[in-house]
């Protein structure tokens, strides 16, 4: 599944996780606020790392009032890299679908799945973004500057340094150099090779598809997501959810092939290719996790953790992030670092159930039966299927999710209750 699987004109609403942000400093008084960052707020804010995370932080705070200068840094001489990410339009309130509008590149008004015995339209609303269009959206910005091929060797809480020693001051440094692996989590991985190619036919499809499992199952649980970008062009994406993280770049692009020769599409040119092998979230050992970060230096998007657990969707949660840190801007690294804790914690808390849901996918389901179990969730209500891409499961949908025959063995379901278990048994 493309990772995903997201800035906003200042209004006087926030989301529930800005606004949570808000209370938790509310008491701080400005002092707290701009601690550990330099108090000169003509200084940048810096942005390590160009991915999706620092995009939508830039953007984002590109929005609010006396917007501050910023600076994002970036090792390679491919900034936002080769991705798409996409996202739900439930996973986001109104007011950050606003100020996001201008780095996503398509949208749709509706998605489609595919099974063995069953087939089904959602009325829901999708979007994408890439990486073109997240690059062209910063490069409008007339507070953010973007370096390339700048190496970063250190990073204190009121400047970086450089690989040749110099140093550039910052009122604030955000760490967003993505997933960072830890021993505090039990993975399983979500990886995939897509293509976006050009077909000498239309290809017909009116929207996304976002998982066609009717392909045969390989490496675990594997599906085709369809991305149609114009009549003739389609991003196709083979994905498999599996226990190692080995990826095949060429045999997984042949079987790319094989499938649009069975769709009867003729392929006409490769415009561009991308992959990926994202964690998808067995067990986290949360206390642990941030015991190996900084105290005082704000992490971002996937570098925090922050990611939906069983989709790999990580661009609501990159948002999210960003309105945190925009609703409570003027504010030094010390005080954000410990606003964005706060809210992994809440997230932390509320992510145990997906967490459940991945152990029963990997631990209870024969890798060739996994696909009955996203079968069986997608005859649920559109309602509870939008609401749990959207990381707001609520108590009665677990329990419309969890009811009836599950398609693993009782006795494995059971086995897979325990988190905790997993690091016990030295899983890592």
């Amino acid at each position: 599944m493309v990772d995903p699987v997201a800035s906003e004109a200042t209004t006087p609403a926030k989301t529930e996780t800005a606004a949570t942000a808000g209370r938790d400093l509310a008491g701080a008084g400005n002092s707290e606020r701009m601690e550990s960052g330099s108090h000169d707020l003509s200084l940048p804010i810096v942005l390590v790392g160009a991915g999706l995370a620092s995009a939508v932080i830039g953007q984002r705070l590109s929005t609010v009032r006396d917007a501050p200068p910023i600076v994002i840094l970036e090792a390679t001489d491919t900034p936002f890299g080769e991705h798409t990410w996409s996202f739900h339009t439930a996973d986001l309130q109104p007011s950050s679908l606003a100020w996001i509008a201008p780095l996503i590149a398509h949208e749709w008004d509706g998605q489609s799945v595919r099974f063995g015995s069953y087939a089904r339209h959602l009325p829901s609303g999708y979007a994408s973004l890439t990486s073109a269009s997240v690059s062209e959206a910063i490069e409008r910005l007339p507070n953010v500057s973007l370096s390339k091929n700048t190496e970063v060797t250190a990073l204190s809480a009121a400047q970086v340094t450089f690989a040749n020693g110099s140093t550039q001051a910052a009122s604030c440094v955000i760490d967003c150099r993505g997933y960072r692996p830890s021993a505090s989590m039990v993975l399983g991985y979500q990886k995939f090779v897509g293509l976006e190619v050009e077909l000498s036919e239309p290809h017909g499809l009116p929207h996304p598809v976002i998982m066609d499992a009717t392909v045969d199952q390989l490496d675990g649980y594997r599906f085709v997501y369809l991305l149609p970008m114009s009549p003739t062009r389609v991003l196709i994406e083979d994905t498999r959810y599996s226990e190692g993280a080995d990826l095949d770049d060429a045999v997984i692009s042949e079987d790319i092939h094989t499938y649009a020769t069975r769709q009867g599409w003729d392929i006409t040119q490769v415009v561009r290719r991308e992959n990926g092998v994202l964690p998808i979230v067995l067990a986290h050992d949360f206390e642990r996790f941030w015991s190996e970060l900084p105290a005082d230096i704000p992490h971002a998007g996937l570098r925090a953790g922050l990611f939906h657990p069983t989709t790999g969707y990580s661009l609501p949660d990159a948002v999210h992030g960003a309105d945190l840190i925009g609703e409570n801007w003027p504010i030094g690294s010390a005080a954000l670092a410990r606003a964005i804790r706060g809210h992994a914690a809440r997230q932390h808390k509320k992510q145990g159930f997906y967490r459940l849901l991945n152990r029963m996918l990997f631990l209870a389901a024969e890798p060739d039966r996994r696909h009955l179990v996203l079968e069986r969730f997608y005859k649920l209500p559109t309602p509870l299927i939008e609401r749990f891409y959207a990381g707001r499961t609520t108590m009665t949908d677990i329990l419309r999710i969890l009811t009836g025959k599950p398609p693993v063995p009782i006795h494995r379901a059971l086995a897979c209750l325990s988190e905790a278990k997993l690091f016990e048994n030295g899983s890592s």
